[in-house]
């Protein structure tokens, strides 16, 4: 009987995704994302497309998952521009209700070894890149999003973390198309 073991953070390191790294070996059981990182994140990352990210145990080097991320900008609707507005404070808010759209930082790719998932591991990236987009403050952003593979797995898994759909237009397409706001998180 395999494992039940559970990663936490202290468990791995994030680091950029060395061009040497042989992916050779690495599946998600996703056929598209596998073929992406195996076959186009390099070009990517080299025309500046996006920047990939490894995920590796710190105790043995083992990749255990990918991720990338890139700029994007958020449209919102007026009602949900309002919704996210009544929680914000006083001084913010007539600034935040005159945008037309928000900065934002895009998971493109998040793939965890087959083997692994479930085990904590994507909601320590998600913790992580919370933390480093609020901290950091190295440009402005006040969402993440994703295009999320539209399956029951993986819309639950970016619904359990906080991600919202941005709309139901595409709740037939290949991907959802999510949103998480960083307004809870800044000071």
């Amino acid at each position: 009987m395999a494992a039940k073991t559970r990663y936490s953070a202290s468990d791995i390191i994030i680091e950029q995704l060395s061009f040497k790294e042989n992916l050779s070996d690495f599946t998600c059981g996703n056929k598209e994302l596998d073929d992406f990182f195996k076959k186009e994140v390099v070009l990517c990352c080299k025309y500046k497309y996006l920047s990939a990210y490894a995920v590796k145990s710190m105790k043995t080097g083992e990749l255990l998952c990918l991720f990338t991320l890139s700029n994007d900008i958020v449209s919102l609707e007026e009602e949900d521009v309002e919704d996210l507005k009544d929680a914000l404070p006083n001084e913010y808010k007539p600034i935040f209700g005159l945008q037309s759209s928000f900065p934002a930082i895009n998971i493109g790719h998040l793939a965890v070894k087959k083997e692994l998932q479930s085990k904590g591991i994507g909601k320590i990236v998600l913790l992580y890149l919370k933390g480093v987009l609020v901290n950091y403050r190295f440009t402005g952003v006040q969402f993440i999003t994703v295009d999320s593979l539209n399956n029951h797995r993986t819309n639950k898994f970016y619904s359990s973390n906080g991600f919202l759909n941005q709309s139901n237009k595409d709740i037939n397409s290949k991907t959802r198309r999510m949103y998480l706001s960083l307004m809870d998180y800044i000071e």
